[in-house]
């Protein structure tokens, strides 16, 4: 066999150079995600004793606050669950996650259904998209601004507290696959009980509004133990668009739907 030339000996010296440095990248990358996940176990396992103060999604939410008005606008407190009404409880189970004693916090069908659903809605409205630049591009003019279609979510109540508790709104691959890992660590080291406490006190009812004391304080002016069905039902309601509908509570869609909810929540059963 030939002698390797000199030329040929330093550029498989840069190969291998260069997958060492790769190798390395790949190790130091897993070493980081693992870090990550065990942060999220850690942060939860204490969360069985430890209430969490805050959420990401509120503090990015007085953050926004803050450069948009120059203010922190926040109502937030801490109240046992023995504190908030068994009435909110059912009707947010009943509105939000009628499966959320029996899953064990994906609900794997209602997911395909949601996807099923946005890609039917993002064909059409690439369609209607299309048709319009056509009729633009016909009279001469400007295209208008592309519509976009509507998300519908396949969400319990288990993977909201997950995104709220220490994810931001992008949509990725890799930020839905953080948020079922955190999910089935909620699960995985949680009960049900605690999961709906942490979930009552840190979702968001409103503009700077958190919590079931917050807004049972905010919309009636009583505390969350005292909320009768009626209010309940009413706040469950609010959950998939709580900005929108506190500026229209007393909209004919959420008079009507609160009391499809407030019928629903009598078969609810509490963890």
């Amino acid at each position: 066999m030939g002698a390797v030339s000199p030329v040929r000996a330093v550029q498989a010296g840069k190969a291998r150079g260069v997958l060492r440095q790769a190798a390395r990248l790949l190790a130091l990358l897993a070493i980081c995600v693992l870090a990550l996940q065990l942060y999220f176990v850690g942060r939860i396992a204490l969360m069985r004793w430890v209430a969490p103060a805050s959420t990401t999604f509120e503090r990015s939410e007085a953050w926004r606050l803050l450069r948009e008005d120059g203010r922190i606008a926040w109502a937030q407190q801490w109240v046992d669950g023995e504190r908030i009404s068994p009435h909110l409880k059912r009707a947010v189970i009943a509105s939000e996650d009628a499966g959320f004693n029996q899953h064990g916090g994906v609900e794997w069908d209602a997911i395909e259904g949601a996807w099923n659903k946005n890609q039917r809605a993002q064909a059409r409205v690439e369609r209607l998209n299309e048709q319009a630049s056509r009729r633009a591009a016909a009279r001469g003019r400007e295209p208008p601004p592309a519509a976009a279609p509507k998300v519908i979510g396949g969400s319990t109540i288990t993977q909201q507290l997950a995104k709220n508790l220490f994810l931001d709104g992008e949509r990725t691959l890799v930020r839905k696959g953080q948020e079922l890992f955190i999910t089935l660590t909620l699960e995985a080291l949680l009960d049900k009980r605690r999961i709906l406490e942490i979930y009552l006190n840190h979702v968001e009812w409103g503009e700077g509004v958190f919590g079931a004391q917050a807004a049972a304080r905010h919309y009636f002016r009583v505390d969350a133990a005292n909320l009768n069905l009626a209010s309940a039902a009413r706040l469950a309601v609010m959950l998939p668009a709580p900005k929108r509908f506190e500026q229209r509570p007393a909209s004919p869609y959420l008079v009507s739907r609160a009391a499809t909810i407030a019928a629903r929540a009598g078969a609810v059963q509490l963890p």
